[in-house]
């Protein structure tokens, strides 16, 4: 056991930083669905949609070839300075085209032209702060890497909560009072994005004196390096992004327009409370990632990487489980509106899609430690065709049924994907009846609770003391091994 006693150590930090937003969007949610219908939260869905993929398209791969090229050059300085011009032009050209063409831009985007401009300012901003947080990592300095990622979150939810929550109250308290002038009835999108930038502009401000005191020098050649690293590692990240995101902007297209963004708003609450699953899996991928290439060289290093997928498929399958057990406890607490509940039956299946992206996370071990990680871009986009087939040919008869389950058949695909290519090029002796056991039974007894009992909480409660009773008769061993191991490290 003593080769897992450093397994999230080394990245905790940095995973605190990269959970905390995701959080965020997650402790948001209540407070969204209960001051906008469906509808208002819908577009506030697509506009974020739209985020994630021009996030990925102006980095274009540079934070990835910044830290390739940084531990691989001698001139560090000019690695610094040539990513920062880079990342600065193209982010100025974008701002200056977009906003040139901002209605064109709002019509392709299908977003309202009051929030575009928002919109715009938000994307120029978190591109200027990658290569600064970027420097940060590389020059290990994580401590202030999560105050300044913190901050941007304690920010942004503390400027939700003004806006949508308190302002209203106090400006019906005191119409004559300065805080009445600041208040703006249906107002409630442009808050949220005004909230966003006013963080995103902070947190540029905090980390924008690498801009001030580096020495600009330009090498073309180096960013012609850079560049054929990057675009690669993009159309990656695009497709990764297409799984994850594309299916609401799908919603927005194929869905008659008079209940387009309603159903999306719906969908899109409903699958936040999938999120339980998703920190799970982003906590533990951050926690194994480097405990996959510092082990790479070690003896039998194969035997490990099974041991780590089968505690996540254990862990995975209770979460799936208890989720699914107490989904109508946490759509009451989470999801206060009743509009939002008729989309409640997604639950499961972005759940179970969900943990099929953290398996095919695990799974990818044979890509990264053996240097083949195109094939990881090829999965990546073989699920992006899946998602976006399914959610075509389906949307406009099933809705947002056909998104779930178009979640589900990609990263189910790019697990399955995964594991076949893997066997060829780096053999690895998973415990497959354990880990179809666990899952196979964590399903069975999700669809028996959700589904055929109606989501009855007694019945699903049973069915979930006897799965870990079942985890406890087959783990007891490994449970007391930890056990033991925590009490002598304790004293």
């Amino acid at each position: 056991m003593g080769i897992f006693k450093k397994l999230f150590k080394q990245t905790f930090i940095y995973g605190l930083a990269t959970v905390l937003p995701r959080m965020l969007s997650f402790i948001l949610v209540p407070i969204y669905t209960k001051v906008m219908p469906p509808g208002a939260y819908g577009e506030v869905t697509l506009i974020f949609s739209w985020f994630a993929i021009f996030n990925v398209i102006l980095a274009y791969g540079m934070e990835t070839a910044f830290f390739r090229f940084y531990n691989g050059e001698l001139e560090k300085e000019k690695v610094i300075s040539t990513s920062l011009i880079s990342l600065l032009a193209t982010t100025v050209l974008f701002t200056a085209f977009a906003l040139i063409g901002k209605e064109q831009f709002a019509l392709w985007l299908d977003i309202d032209l009051r929030y575009i401009i928002y919109v715009i300012l938000i994307l120029a901003l978190d591109a200027l702060a990658i290569i600064p947080f970027a420097y940060l990592r590389v020059k290990e300095k994580p401590m202030k890497y999560a105050f300044v990622k913190t901050i941007n979150v304690v920010l942004n939810l503390g400027l939700n909560i003004f806006f949508l929550i308190l302002l209203p109250n106090l400006a019906t308290s005191n119409p004559e009072g300065f805080l009445s002038s600041l208040y703006t009835p249906n107002f409630e999108i442009s808050y949220i994005f005004i909230s966003n930038l006013i963080a995103s502009g902070i947190t540029l401000l905090l980390m924008g004196r690498l801009y001030i005191k580096v020495s600009y020098t330009f090498d073309r050649a180096l960013l012609s390096k850079m560049l054929k690293y990057s675009i690669p590692v993009m159309i990656a990240g695009i497709a990764f992004t297409i799984n994850e995101v594309f299916d609401r902007i799908l919603l927005a297209k194929l869905l008659p327009v008079e209940i387009a963004k309603s159903e999306m708003g719906k969908y899109s609450a409903c699958y936040k409370l999938a999120l339980f699953m998703t920190l799970f899996a982003t906590a533990f991928r951050l926690g194994i990632e480097p405990f996959f290439f510092s082990h790479s060289k070690s003896d039998n290093p194969q035997r490990s990487y099974a041991q780590i997928t089968n505690y996540f498929v254990v862990l995975g399958s209770v979460i799936l489980l208890a989720v699914v057990v107490f989904a109508d406890v946490l759509k009451v607490i989470f999801i206060q509106d009743e509009a939002y509940w008729e989309a409640m039956p997604i639950v499961p299946i972005i759940l179970l899609a969900s943990f099929c992206l953290g398996i095919y996370h695990n799974l990818s071990v044979w890509y990264k430690v053996t240097d083949k990680t195109r094939y990881g871009a090829v999965i990546s986009i073989f699920g992006a065709v899946i998602t976006i087939l399914i959610n075509a040919l389906f949307i406009p008869k099933w809705g947002y049924y056909a998104s779930a389950c178009a979640t589900l058949c990609a990263y189910g695909s790019m697990m399955i994907l995964s594991y076949r290519i893997g066997r060829k090029y780096y053999p690895i002796p998973y415990n497959f009846r354990k880990i179809s056991f666990y899952l196979g039974t964590s399903v069975v007894f999700s669809i028996l609770s959700f589904y055929v009992f109606n989501r009855n909480l007694i019945t699903g409660s049973a069915f979930l003391l006897l799965f870990l009773f079942l985890v406890y008769k087959m783990e007891n061993q490994t449970l007391k091994k930890i056990f033991i191991s925590l009490v002598k490290r304790a004293n």
